[in-house]
């Protein structure tokens, strides 16, 4: 054991969820979810749409409407804590429908959320990242494209100083090439020692980045896998994705 790895192995699991159950309304969508996030770790989460997975990032940040069970952010507990209090904690949330606000610019969509915690990128770091948000720093988030509105959804969570990246299905419906330049940017945030909850559909863009993957169906999970275990088992995977 390296002595960074020895380090980690000391520290306390970055996100921690036990039996974990979430409502909206009356609505029961998560049914006793477990996991953890060991530092430094991407970790997807598989399903079908409706399977849980959102509401599972959700339920993290206090955004549902009702949960039981113990949540806990850094080895401290964040259950029933108000979003704005578990954002600083160091947590940053990035929703499929990216919220970006049409009648501001680039630039200041990128300025609007404040500094949470310390450690949080600089614009000019943003920008040497992220060249296409450079270039678009002055056009209005209207006419942004898909992939540059999904790239600026992330940066704003970068300046907040988050360390706990929960991103939503930062794949759908984008350009191949784009994907690519999403692909490439969780590789650089991963080598940079962030940790990472990654709802995706699409196992083939989360194959290669996760560290284990955890299968979801109706509110709980199904499968715990490696990356070799998901290779190895691709054709249960397949199906129980319904692909």
């Amino acid at each position: 054991m390296t002595a960074v790895s020895e380090l980690a192995s000391h520290q306390p699991d970055v996100l921690a969820v036990s039996d974990l159950h979430a409502w909206y309304g009356e609505s029961h969508v998560l049914h006793g979810m477990s996991f953890s996030l060991h530092p430094g770790e991407v970790v997807a989460l598989l399903g079908r749409n409706g399977s849980g997975r959102t509401t599972t990032l959700r339920a993290v940040m206090g955004l549902t409407d009702r949960t039981e069970g113990e949540i806990r952010i850094g080895g401290k507990t964040s259950s029933g804590l108000p979003p704005h209090l578990i954002a600083r904690m160091g947590v940053g949330y990035c929703p499929e429908e990216r919220a970006i606000f049409a009648s501001l610019s680039c630039e200041e969509n990128l300025l609007l959320p404040p500094r949470q915690t310390t450690g949080g990128m600089t614009i000019e770091e943003i920008y040497r990242l992220l060249p296409n948000l450079a270039e678009r720093r002055h056009t209005p988030g209207t006419r942004l494209s898909g992939g540059e509105q999904q790239m600026l959804a992330i940066a704003r969570i970068l300046r907040t100083g988050a360390r706990l990246l929960l991103l939503d299905e930062i794949s759908e419906g984008l350009a191949p090439v784009i994907v690519d330049r999403l692909f490439d940017l969780v590789v650089e945030l991963k080598s940079r020692g962030y940790t990472i909850l990654l709802v995706e559909q699409n196992k083939y863009f989360a194959a290669p980045l996760a560290d284990r993957f955890l299968v979801v169906e109706r509110g709980n999970i199904v499968m715990r896998l490696t990356a070799a275990e998901l290779e190895a088992q691709a054709d249960l995977v397949d199906r129980t994705l319904g692909v």
